[in-house]
């Protein structure tokens, strides 16, 4: 499988495969495709692994495309404007993405649900407490919102994020809830009552623009009911 990320803001991803080659999505990310590409719907892996992807906010089903009768072409574009980046996932590679970062894959890349232990204030924490794991073999594409920046974590190092900014990590590092200290800062502070704990080693990509935060800033715009 070849690909290519076109666009800037508003990136999409176009897949050239060979005879036979399937890639996977769980939100009906298909922008358009080659008339050879088949299209079927499949819980892939059985009802468990369908009720953890849904409890991850993805879809119950995916979606997997095979190139047939020949090469074929599928696009991927992005659902919001951001980043798309592509992943070599590999046994020992794993990588750790936000619920609804998960764009496509192929086949051989294999989704799983990822959450910390705390389920008590992980209820509570947002979209830092539950999140998707991508194992397995083969290439992944991951879409981000706004901009990405990248931190390498040594050992023990640690990075508290506010809500809906971590983006993705690596399996290496261990992601706990952390409660905003103090009743007046939980209350006043605007900034919530949960942050996520990053601890190192391993690489963390925060975002810039998640889209919860767009849609709190533009609900404040929206006429009130009478």
């Amino acid at each position: 499988m070849r690909y290519e990320i076109k666009g800037e803001t508003l990136p999409v991803v176009v897949c050239y495969l060979e005879d036979g080659e399937v890639m996977i999505t769980e939100r009906g990310s298909m922008s358009w495709m080659s008339p050879n590409m088949k299209m079927e719907t499949t819980s892939n892996g059985g009802v468990g692994k369908a009720l953890g992807r849904m409890f991850a906010g993805e879809a119950i089903f995916q979606n997997r495309y095979t190139a047939t009768g020949g090469n074929g072409m599928i696009a991927f574009a992005s659902s919001f404007p951001g980043q798309i980046r592509a992943w070599d996932i590999s046994p020992g590679n794993d990588i750790i993405v936000q619920k609804t970062g998960f764009l496509a894959a192929e086949e051989s890349v294999e989704l799983s649900v990822f959450f910390r232990k705390k389920l008590g204030a992980g209820l509570f924490g947002g979209e830092g407490f539950i999140m998707q794991r991508l194992s397995g073999q083969g290439t992944a594409f991951v879409e981000f919102d706004g901009h990405v920046v990248e931190y390498q974590l040594q050992p023990g190092q640690q990075i508290i994020v506010d809500t809906g900014y971590l983006a993705a990590m690596d399996a290496t590092c261990s992601m706990d809830i952390k409660t905003v200290p103090g009743l007046k800062n939980m209350v006043f502070g605007g900034e919530g009552v949960f942050n996520t704990l990053i601890t190192g080693p391993g690489r963390v990509w925060l975002q810039t623009m998640p889209i919860s935060g767009v849609a709190g800033e533009i609900l404040k715009f929206m006429p009130a009911s009478k």
